[in-house]
């Protein structure tokens, strides 16, 4: 009976060699897969940072656009790793039927880390895409929370796949696979396979190898006519991947980068948010209706407290107006990818701090007036609230905020993510 199986996947794995299907060309999709998902790990990483801080940690608020090159970085990198990952399985697909299955506890680690890590990595981009879309219905789960443990299995997968693939990866990294190169397929089925002996060859196939099988040790297995020129076949397979590969990623990358990236806004194809695009000619992910301020945010006994222990300070719109105000430059740049630059106008937080005595190194707690959604209540560090960019924004493009903006007043600072510059404001709570 084990024969029978082990028979029937080393016949499976012949029948789904090819050229493309080799030790070298995993290596090659494999490092570059591996840089992508590092660099998802890393800009993702930051984004959870700025959106559960450390205490004692101080994040950059310079550049005004890093959040807008980190998290535009972290999607449009996420969506090219699908390509990527297909690639990846691809070259080798053959490897999921070897003979023994499992060979030594070696061995089993090293299925079971490429096991792991292909599921949590499909699980991780298909939620990541989806979130861009904001479909987040769909999940039945926090996404963020899941989001970000995922990627800790990915990497750690990841790092376990490597070690036990060390030396694979060290023998084909830079080493030139040909067709006929040791550990590269021959005939269809890889050379690596563990199978060159005769006996066992017709141990598991039920034949005898045919007199002078020396260099295709399994090419008579094929009854299709064999290539005239093996080696150029397998260079044209190999090239053709990597031109079918780049081709995939730079597709996705062009055609969806163009929400961040304003020099690919015009061939912005399938991107969820267009520059442009939006009230005030900004988009918007929550609108004033979904967080549920239509009748709170427009009210004439609207106003802003702010707070610092038993000090207290009562602002309307006509007080924030009255105050020095400030024009900055500040982009929107979202967890969904998508960012944009506006001009704002309004006074600067700071200021108002300063009002009722806060010392420099307070953190705060906003509060909006939304009724909906995770983000009503926000906290910010003290190198974002003191810095002089930090605007009560007011006006947008010299207009009276749009109600789906924020108005009556909202948060804008440089370097923080859009869940973060805080809509329809309610309290400013200096903690202790």
């Amino acid at each position: 009976m084990t024969a029978r199986i082990q028979r029937i996947l080393h016949q499976l794995r012949h029948t789904v060699g090819a050229p493309a299907r080799n030790p070298r060309m995993a290596v090659v999709i494999g490092r570059i897969l591996a840089l992508a998902f590092l660099v998802c790990f890393a800009s993702g990483l930051y984004s959870h940072l700025l959106q559960d801080p450390v205490a004692w940690l101080i994040l950059p608020t310079r550049p005004v656009w890093l959040y807008q090159l980190t998290q535009g970085v972290h999607v449009t990198v996420g969506i090219a790793c699908f390509p990527l990952l297909l690639a990846k399985l691809y070259t080798i697909f053959p490897e999921l039927f070897q003979s023994p299955p499992v060979r030594s506890a070696a061995h089993l680690l090293e299925r079971a880390s490429i096991a792991v890590f292909v599921a949590a990595s499909l699980v991780l981009i298909t939620t990541g895409l989806l979130n861009t879309y904001q479909l987040y219905r769909v999940f039945g789960f926090s996404f963020r929370l899941t989001h970000y443990a995922l990627a800790w299995i990915v990497v750690g997968s990841l790092a376990i796949h490597i070690g036990v693939k060390l030396p694979v990866i060290a023998r084909y990294w830079r080493k030139r696979d040909a067709y006929d190169e040791e550990g590269s397929v021959r005939g269809g089925v890889p050379a690596d396979a563990g199978l060159d002996a005769p006996d066992e060859l017709q141990r598991l196939t039920g034949r005898a190898p045919s007199a002078g099988l020396t260099g295709r040790m399994f090419a008579w297995i094929d009854r299709s006519p064999a290539p005239l020129d093996p080696d150029a076949a397998a260079a044209t397979s190999r090239r053709g991947l990597l031109i079918a590969v780049a081709g995939a990623v730079g597709s996705v990358v062009v055609l969806t980068a163009g929400q961040s990236l304003r020099l690919l806004d015009p061939v912005n194809v399938f991107a969820p948010r267009k520059m442009g695009v939006g009230a005030q000619g900004l988009p918007v992910n929550r609108t004033a209706q979904a967080a549920g301020v239509t009748a709170t945010a427009i009210a004439s006994e609207w106003t802003l407290t702010v707070v610092n222990g038993a000090a207290r300070q009562v602002f309307t719109r006509a007080r924030l107006s009255a105050l020095p105000q400030y024009d900055v430059v500040l982009p929107i740049a979202c967890v969904e990818g998508w960012s944009q630059d506006a001009p704002w106008r309004g006074p600067r937080l700071v200021d108002l701090l300063d009002a009722v005595g806060a010392p420099r190194d307070a953190h705060v707690r906003i509060t909006s007036l939304q009724t909906h959604g995770n983000f009503g209540v926000t906290q910010m560090q003290p190198e974002f609230a003191r810095d002089p960019l930090t605007l009560v924004a007011l006006e947008l493009y010299g207009e009276v905020l749009d109600i789906d903006h924020g108005y009556p007043a909202r948060i804008i600072a440089p370097g923080r993510p859009g869940v973060l510059q805080t809509k329809w404001l309610d309290r400013i709570e200096v903690l202790a």
